[in-house]
């Protein structure tokens, strides 16, 4: 029994053999030769043409062969070049749901049918009227018997006694005076050469007269206000001795002031005598100043390359006081009347290039292509296009950080790479990929953990108050800003950073740890403000990824940072305050975007 079961066991595998081997033969004999590959061998195939592998993840990996991604494990897959929209390999797809999360907004381009006022936004002070200062003096020798004008701030009118002087050379001229009054009939000239002595004093006729009508001398006699204004400065005490044309107070006169404003030397050839400004203060919030430009500074300012052009301002009903900040606007006619014009936020700005990303809608979708333009002169919140763009065409106005960042991703064409990134080869190196400015990958969409929250807040915080330490030009608080930093960001756990956040933490984190990296060398706030600038690029990108944690921020720049190619910074508040130069250029900058 048992020798014929194992009989049958060979038989039936003889047959499983021989079934197989014919059913191969029958497939290769009958397939067609025109016969179309499965979807699996075509992207095969496909990938082994092009020779490029990336991650699904991490998709700066570019490798010449199938294998894992070195960053997270995962089977590489191969790169479809036929994705791009119209053969173009510069452009970036999008989604719907992904230009949502990105907060991506377009707008079509037009030009301007007419002449239009340009809005040339100008910074500045309340200054004092130099010509309404004054100086109250004594007029003659003798001892400061009483102040009437105790502190700063007083207001004096003209006319009234501020203090009381006892004047040896006083009372004999008085005593004269007397006398030659005696004689006047006979000796007329002798009574008013007496009198204009007197008068030389700054004595009063009305002092005078009442003199000779008492016929007696006064010993404390009243120093007169020789202007109306503010006290400024009081400059002796009671009981000092003066000289004649000592000073006592420093008078100003606040009903006319100067407004002074600052004016780039980009944009002196916009301002001229006579033109009219706008111009609001924070305290009054709504209510709208104006002057006309009646001196402009034929100087300009070596270090901060600015001048001031100087409005004349009638401040009769007292709102305005010296060194309150002021925000102005003068209307500017444009020269040209086809003049083409983008909101500033469409415009992706490095000092030596200028990118927009224009929008392409085809049958396979929505995809960003970015496009260098010429700048022009600035309108308000608008940038002229001098070339690049046409009439007609679509671009993004918000969310053009976002897009750049995954063109760099992709490797292709942004603002930091102008001929993209290699397509083929080995893996890129990450450090590289990172020290890209606007580095970042596609945005998390789901919330961050309250422990992830509270360390970024906390690497917020410290940020700031770097930021704000290099505005006050104060060196000591800065580094040690940014020692506590480097301190803070050390020890925050990566395990905090959980599921899809994780990798992106800790890309970010290697970024912000490498630009931190030389502050054991910096010695002064120069190099720390050239340390500032990786550092907030870092602190970008992570915004980017994960959002702003505790409200919104504003993404600010300016064009004459890092010696003219331009530097953004992050800040709480959307007032410009430049780290970058502190006070001797203090509000150079503008509003980028505000990152919610």
């Amino acid at each position: 029994m048992k020798k014929s079961m194992n009989h049958l066991y060979l038989l039936i595998g003889i047959t499983l053999v021989i079934g197989l081997t014919l059913g191969w033969l029958t497939s290769s004999w009958f397939q067609s030769p025109d016969a179309k590959p499965t979807a699996m061998e075509e992207e095969h195939d496909h990938a082994l043409v092009n020779g490029v592998w990336t991650c699904s993840m991490h998709p700066q990996v570019r490798q010449d062969e199938p294998g894992s991604c070195p960053f997270c494990g995962m089977d590489l897959i191969p790169v479809n070049e036929e994705s791009d929209s119209e053969g173009n390999p510069n452009a970036i797809r999008m989604s719907n749901t992904a230009m949502q999360l990105a907060g991506v907004q377009t707008l079509e381009i037009t030009t301007n049918a007419e002449k239009e006022a340009e809005v040339l936004a100008l910074n500045g002070k309340i200054q004092s009227d130099e010509r309404r200062l004054y100086t109250q003096t004594a007029h003659l020798e003798g001892r400061i018997e009483e102040l009437l004008i105790n502190f700063t701030g007083e207001y004096v009118q003209k006319g009234q006694p501020i203090a009381y002087l006892y004047s040896p050379a006083l009372v004999t001229a008085q005593h004269e005076l007397l006398e030659a009054q005696k004689t006047q009939a006979k000796y007329p000239e002798l009574f008013t050469a007496a009198r204009q002595k007197l008068k030389n004093w700054k004595l009063s006729d009305a002092q005078i007269d009442e003199i000779l009508s008492s016929g007696k001398t006064t010993n404390r006699f009243p120093v007169l206000a020789n202007a109306s204004g503010y006290v400024t400065q009081n400059l002796l005490n009671a009981g000092d001795h003066v000289l004649q044309g000592t000073a006592l107070y420093e008078v100003a006169d606040l009903s006319q002031l100067w407004g002074m404003f600052e004016v780039y030397e980009k944009d002196l050839s916009k301002v001229h005598m006579g033109d009219p400004i706008s111009f609001e203060v924070a305290t009054y919030p709504g209510k709208v100043f104006e002057g006309k430009i009646s001196f402009i500074d034929p100087m300009v300012d070596e270090k901060s390359r600015v001048t001031k052009a100087r409005i004349e301002i009638n401040n009769a009903e007292g709102l305005l006081k010296p060194d309150m900040f002021i925000k102005g606007e003068l209307l500017v006619k444009t020269e040209e009347a086809e003049a083409l014009y983008v909101p500033k936020s469409a415009v992706m700005y490095t000092g030596k290039r200028s990118l927009v990303y224009v929008k392409l809608t085809t049958e396979a979708g929505v995809a960003f292509v970015p496009r260098e333009v010429n700048l022009g002169g600035t309108s308000g919140d608008r940038y002229e296009i001098l070339s690049g763009l046409k009439p007609g065409e679509e671009i993004a106005v918000n969310g053009t950080f976002s897009i750049d960042a995954a063109a760099q991703l992709s490797g292709k064409m942004s603002m930091m790479n102008p001929e993209g990134v290699a397509q083929t080869g080995s893996v890129h190196d990450h450090g590289a990929m990172e020290d890209m400015s606007s580095s970042a990958i596609s945005p998390s969409t789901t919330p961050l953990g309250e422990a992830a929250q509270a360390a970024l807040k906390s690497l917020y915080d410290d940020y700031f108050a770097l930021k704000e330490a290099l505005v006050n030009d104060d060196f000591k608080i800065a580094q040690k800003a940014a020692v506590v930093l480097r301190e803070n960001l050390s020890n925050i756990d990566m395990a905090i950073f959980t599921g899809e956040h994780h990798m992106p933490w800790m890309e970010r984190e290697a970024v912000l740890k490498q630009a931190l990296q030389p502050l054991r060398e910096v010695t002064n706030l120069e190099q720390l403000r050239e340390l500032f600038l990786p550092l907030s690029e870092g602190m970008i990108a992570l915004t980017q990824q994960f959002g702003t944690v505790g409200g919104d921020i504003y993404l600010q720049f300016c064009p004459m940072a890092d010696n003219n190619n331009g530097a953004n910074w992050l800040s709480r508040e959307d007032q410009v305050l430049n780290p970058y130069f502190g006070a001797s250029m203090l509000t150079c900058g503008e509003v980028v975007e505000k990152m919610k």
